[in-house]
């Protein structure tokens, strides 16, 4: 057994260590945790093990790196529908947010829908978490995108929740357009009209990646203030993205066909060679020798063969 194993296993007790054997869990997956024998009373060693440093960077293959997975997700069940305890579990799940700056892919999907389902005791420190510019990029986008899946898991919230993130986003010009392009994507999920003049001045001062949600006039079609495009797009970094990956695409089939060509050529070769070595008359591949006249020697001047005498009386003669 690894360290970290014999750690976790004499870490947690009955009920919750039960999660460190579950491994990995299935995205949108809907599991029982209460028929685990995990209720209210487990919250503080939920929490524990939901901001355990020791699981959650552990070796990838180890399948209890995925006990804070369904920890915090636990959590969300248990507290759901504003449970009393709800408060002492949400700052530390925040906490957690912070990782979403080193992409761990987890927080940033699979946290906001857990802290989704405690509801309304979750929008203020969220809301406070959005807005705290200390805090990284991801792990503001993580907050944005957490207050709206609270707004769409509960519909009673979602005006709260629609104007705690067009609050946020009317200080497009003092904050990351990562940050303001992902607040307006939570808005754009909840169709939060009554939004759209703050979108609108994000759009008109240039703060949003237009890869993302697209340019304004894509929002207006989504909300159904348009029909149809009548403006042709701008570039954006996703459309220079796709024109480099075109050249390179170009450029690869190019190489490939060059090499193609090369490879036809010593094919060729490789089957002449054998050939010409191979038969029995081969004078045909012979390349004669060059003839190279010898040179004119006159009648009376000694004779080439070195007997002394001229040429007319010896070898001329």
């Amino acid at each position: 057994m690894s360290d970290l194993a014999t750690t976790a296993a004499n870490s947690y007790a009955p009920p919750v260590n039960r999660l460190l054997s579950l491994g990995e869990p299935r995205r949108n997956e809907s599991r029982d945790y209460a028929a685990l024998g995990i209720l209210a009373e487990a919250v503080p060693e939920l929490i524990r093990m939901a901001i355990d440093e020791a699981l959650n960077d552990g070796p990838q293959k180890n399948k209890l790196v995925w006990a804070p997975v369904h920890a915090w997700r636990a959590l969300g069940q248990v507290l759901a529908d504003g449970h009393p305890r709800a408060p002492e579990a949400i700052a530390p799940l925040l906490a957690l947010f912070q990782r979403a700056d080193d992409s761990d892919d987890w927080v940033m999907s699979d946290l906001p829908e857990a802290l989704a389902l405690i509801g309304a005791p979750a929008i203020e420190p969220i809301a406070n978490y959005l807005a705290d510019t200390t805090h990284g990029e991801w792990a503001r986008v993580t907050a944005a995108d957490t207050l709206g899946h609270i707004g769409q898991a509960h519909p009673e919230l979602r005006a709260e929740c629609v104007a705690r993130l067009a609050k946020q986003l009317e200080k497009f010009t003092d904050q990351p357009e990562t940050v303001n392009t992902f607040v307006i994507s939570a808005l754009w999920d909840l169709r939060a009209v009554e939004a759209l003049p703050a979108i609108e001045q994000a759009f008109a001062a240039g703060r949003v990646d237009e890869s993302v949600n697209g340019d304004w006039e894509d929002v207006q079609i989504h909300f159904g203030l348009k029909q149809r495009r009548t403006q042709p797009r701008k570039p954006n970094s996703l459309s220079e993205i796709n024109r480099q990956m075109a050249e390179t695409r170009e450029e690869i089939e190019a190489y490939k066909r060059e090499n193609a060509d090369l490879r036809e050529t010593i094919a060729t070769m490789e089957a002449i060679v054998p050939a010409v070595e191979g038969s029995a008359d081969n004078s045909e591949w012979i390349i004669p020798e060059p003839y190279i006249a010898p040179p004119k020697v006159g009648r009376n001047d000694p004779c080439p063969c070195g007997s002394g005498k001229k040429y007319k009386k010896c070898c001329g003669a």
